[in-house]
């Protein structure tokens, strides 16, 4: 009995030790040096301040930024998650439709892509559709005072093809989009 309790401790112990100290810290460095940034959070700093990361949505209401998608969670990583009503739902619905009146006065002539009328599952989804970004064009671009072409030159330059060639879809990162303007605009 002796003997088999002091192998269960010791099994105990150097399993602990080979994955809860060991292996976190082997898996932790190779991702420092190797992937450094994204091992970081893919944050983005703007002189000694950070102002986002690239991996997690953030809220931009203001007409000459490109709007993300809805979050379900008020952009805040601790309370992540989508909506979780049905498609059958009376509250969907009408988000839905509120959203949509929202956001048709900004291009008038094109129906509201379905990515800005409804929350991603985690409700920080850091990427809109290239066809929601060009749904925005004309409000950016008339905020800015930019030409429509000008605006689409920027979004073409940061829109994102399938991971791989195949996974996912084509997609937008509205914060570099947002900054990439900026600096557009500064010129």
């Amino acid at each position: 009995m002796a003997s088999a309790l002091r192998m269960a401790i010791l099994m105990l112990v150097v399993m602990t030790v080979l994955t809860g100290l060991a292996y976190p810290l082997a898996i932790t460095g190779l991702a420092q040096t190797l992937f450094p940034h994204k091992a970081n959070g893919s944050l983005i700093a703007h002189g000694d301040s950070v102002i986002g990361s690239t991996l997690i949505g953030q809220s931009f209401s203001k007409p000459e930024y490109f709007h993300p998608r809805l979050s379900a969670g008020g952009y805040d990583p601790l309370h992540s998650g989508g909506t979780n009503l049905a498609p059958s739902s009376q509250r969907l619905t009408d988000s839905v439709m509120a959203a949509v009146q929202a956001n048709q006065p900004d291009n008038p002539q094109k129906s509201v892509p379905g990515d800005l009328v409804t929350s991603s599952a985690s409700g920080l989804d850091p990427d809109i559709s290239p066809d929601a970004a060009a749904f925005q064009i004309p409000r950016v671009a008339k905020a800015r005072g930019m030409t429509e072409e000008q605006v689409l030159a920027i979004v073409q330059n940061y829109t994102r093809g399938r991971t791989l060639g195949f996974l996912g879809e084509p997609r937008v990162n509205v914060l570099r989009l947002n900054l990439a303007l900026d600096r557009a605009s500064q010129k």
